[in-house]
């Protein structure tokens, strides 16, 4: 066990051009499973939380579903993770079409600010569901002595459930527009600061974050994050 325990996705932190060996396109094609698997996770688990409050939207357009084709997104779920495959190998990264809910259908017993926090956070919640889920499995794999490389194909998949997890409940936890976060941050604050938030947020949000990310600043923020996390489900499950 003490070997596994530096494991990670090979070539997820490579930043040149990955070689297209029939290994690296079965790692690829694995870790997209994963991926379309967990923003599915994501999007349902959107859905079914909108319907605890009383509202069918996402329901009636099917999207309660682990069915990619959903919830697919031509950019997020499409181009990006086959960008992320070209350059690196590994398509670590991706969104989903948001799910759509009306909070004017929300119980009346439930306050409109629970019923947007509710509905918002349980994305990534259901990611870090999925994160300790795919940990478990790994921590039985090993266990079983059904791991045996760092090269071993269950171990590269369970390590990707992790990793991929982790990366999208930390991302949509950033309380920048159009991300989940912003709907915690703008619902869940005291109202004054709420209101504050959306008159900075509302207009301006979207191009901060298009530029934290496009700059690299985002990646360098949340990268302590995620790392620190991972590592330690790794070392619990190794």
């Amino acid at each position: 066990m003490a070997q596994l325990k530096n494991a990670t996705i090979p070539g997820s932190l490579g930043g040149r051009l990955a070689e297209l060996t029939p290994e690296r396109i079965a790692l690829g094609l694995t870790t997209y499973i994963v991926l379309l698997f967990s923003l599915s996770f994501h999007e349902a688990a959107h859905a079914w939380a909108a319907l605890r409050m009383g509202d069918d939207t996402a329901l009636r357009e099917g999207r309660i579903s682990l069915n990619p084709i959903v919830h697919i997104d031509l950019i997020g779920t499409v181009l990006l993770p086959l960008m992320m495959f070209v350059s690196s190998g590994t398509p670590l990264f991706g969104w989903a079409k948001p799910t759509p809910y009306n909070p004017a259908n929300f119980r009346r017993d439930r306050s409109l600010a629970v019923g947007h926090v509710t509905v918002a956070s349980a994305g990534p919640i259901s990611n870090l569901i999925l994160a300790t889920i795919f940990t478990a499995l790994l921590f039985v794999a090993v266990r079983l002595g059904l791991i045996h490389s760092e090269r071993d194909p269950a171990l590269i998949l369970l390590a990707a459930g992790v990793q991929i997890n982790v990366v999208l409940a930390i991302f949509n936890l950033v309380p920048l527009p159009p991300l989940d976060g912003s709907k915690v941050a703008s619902f869940g604050l005291p109202p004054a600061l709420g209101e504050a938030y959306d008159r900075l947020m509302g207009p301006y949000g979207a191009w901060i974050l298009l530029i934290l990310f496009a700059t690299g600043a985002l990646g360098a923020v949340l990268a302590p994050i995620t790392g620190l996390l991972t590592t330690l489900l790794f070392n619990m499950a190794l």
